[in-house]
Protein backbone atom coordinates (compact mmCIF):
# COMPACT_ATOMS: atom_id res chain seq x y z
CA UNK A 1 0.00 0.00 0.00
CA UNK A 2 2.92 2.20 0.94
CA UNK A 3 4.43 1.27 -2.15
CA UNK A 4 1.15 2.56 -4.61
CA UNK A 5 0.96 6.12 -2.72
CA UNK A 6 4.65 6.66 -2.85
CA UNK A 7 4.88 5.80 -6.97
CA UNK A 8 1.74 8.22 -7.19
CA UNK A 9 4.26 11.05 -5.26
CA UNK A 10 7.01 10.34 -7.48
CA UNK A 11 5.05 10.43 -10.86
CA UNK A 12 3.59 14.35 -9.23
CA UNK A 13 6.74 15.34 -8.43
CA UNK A 14 7.79 14.07 -12.20
CA UNK A 15 4.86 15.92 -13.66
CA UNK A 16 5.56 19.13 -11.42
CA UNK A 17 9.29 19.15 -12.86
CA UNK A 18 8.18 18.48 -16.25
CA UNK A 19 5.70 22.29 -15.98
CA UNK A 20 8.96 23.72 -15.26
CA UNK A 21 9.03 26.89 -17.45
CA UNK A 22 11.38 27.11 -20.00
CA UNK A 23 14.10 30.39 -19.99
CA UNK A 24 15.42 32.18 -22.52
CA UNK A 25 19.26 31.58 -23.24
CA UNK A 26 21.35 33.79 -20.76
CA UNK A 27 18.97 34.07 -18.54
CA UNK A 28 19.13 32.16 -14.77
CA UNK A 29 16.58 29.59 -14.72
CA UNK A 30 16.33 29.94 -10.97
CA UNK A 31 14.50 33.63 -11.67
CA UNK A 32 11.88 31.99 -14.09
CA UNK A 33 9.72 30.05 -11.51
CA UNK A 34 10.10 26.43 -9.78
CA UNK A 35 7.86 23.82 -11.60
CA UNK A 36 4.68 24.66 -10.25
CA UNK A 37 5.67 26.83 -7.26
CA UNK A 38 3.52 27.10 -4.03
CA UNK A 39 0.42 26.32 -5.56
CA UNK A 40 1.73 23.57 -7.44
CA UNK A 41 2.99 22.07 -4.08
CA UNK A 42 -0.13 22.85 -2.20
CA UNK A 43 -2.55 21.05 -4.84
CA UNK A 44 0.15 17.82 -5.12
CA UNK A 45 -0.59 17.99 -0.95
CA UNK A 46 -4.00 17.54 -1.25
CA UNK A 47 -3.32 15.07 -3.78
CA UNK A 48 -1.24 12.76 -1.54
CA UNK A 49 -4.36 13.23 1.35
CA UNK A 50 -7.15 12.21 -1.25
CA UNK A 51 -4.65 8.93 -2.12
CA UNK A 52 -4.15 7.96 1.44
CA UNK A 53 -7.80 8.44 2.29
CA UNK A 54 -8.92 6.66 -0.99
CA UNK A 55 -6.27 3.18 -0.42
CA UNK A 56 -7.37 3.09 3.12
CA UNK A 57 -11.25 3.31 2.84
CA UNK A 58 -13.79 0.14 2.36
CA UNK A 59 -14.19 1.10 -1.58
CA UNK A 60 -14.20 -1.56 -3.71
CA UNK A 61 -10.56 -2.00 -5.41
CA UNK A 62 -12.20 -0.77 -9.12
CA UNK A 63 -13.75 2.46 -7.12
CA UNK A 64 -10.24 3.06 -5.70
CA UNK A 65 -8.41 3.15 -8.81
CA UNK A 66 -11.12 5.05 -10.66
CA UNK A 67 -10.91 7.43 -7.81
CA UNK A 68 -7.11 7.55 -8.15
CA UNK A 69 -6.89 7.73 -11.45
CA UNK A 70 -9.03 10.47 -11.69
CA UNK A 71 -7.24 12.97 -9.06
CA UNK A 72 -3.91 11.83 -10.70
CA UNK A 73 -5.02 12.79 -14.61
CA UNK A 74 -7.16 16.17 -13.31
CA UNK A 75 -4.94 17.21 -10.08
CA UNK A 76 -7.86 20.28 -9.14
CA UNK A 77 -11.00 19.22 -10.54
CA UNK A 78 -10.42 15.52 -9.18
CA UNK A 79 -9.87 17.04 -5.92
CA UNK A 80 -13.13 19.26 -5.29
CA UNK A 81 -15.16 16.08 -7.35
CA UNK A 82 -13.99 13.09 -5.00
CA UNK A 83 -14.79 16.01 -1.59
CA UNK A 84 -18.24 16.48 -3.24
CA UNK A 85 -19.47 13.41 -4.94
CA UNK A 86 -17.33 10.20 -2.77
CA UNK A 87 -19.55 10.12 0.24
CA UNK A 88 -16.57 10.15 2.28
CA UNK A 89 -18.48 9.23 5.94
CA UNK A 90 -19.89 6.02 4.78
CA UNK A 91 -16.41 4.66 2.98
CA UNK A 92 -14.22 5.68 6.10
CA UNK A 93 -12.88 2.62 7.94
CA UNK A 94 -13.10 4.20 10.94
CA UNK A 95 -17.35 5.20 10.82
CA UNK A 96 -18.55 2.25 11.77
CA UNK A 97 -16.97 2.47 15.28
CA UNK A 98 -18.17 4.46 18.57
CA UNK A 99 -15.69 5.17 20.84
CA UNK A 100 -16.19 3.21 24.60
CA UNK A 101 -16.50 5.52 27.81
CA UNK A 102 -15.80 4.89 31.23
CA UNK A 103 -18.78 4.76 33.60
Amino acid sequence: MFQNVLGFVLLQLCALAAAAPVTAQGQNPWQGGVGGGVVGFIVLVLDIIVWIEVIQSNRPVSHKVLWCVLVFLFPIIGIIAYWLFSNREEHNRRSGYETITGN
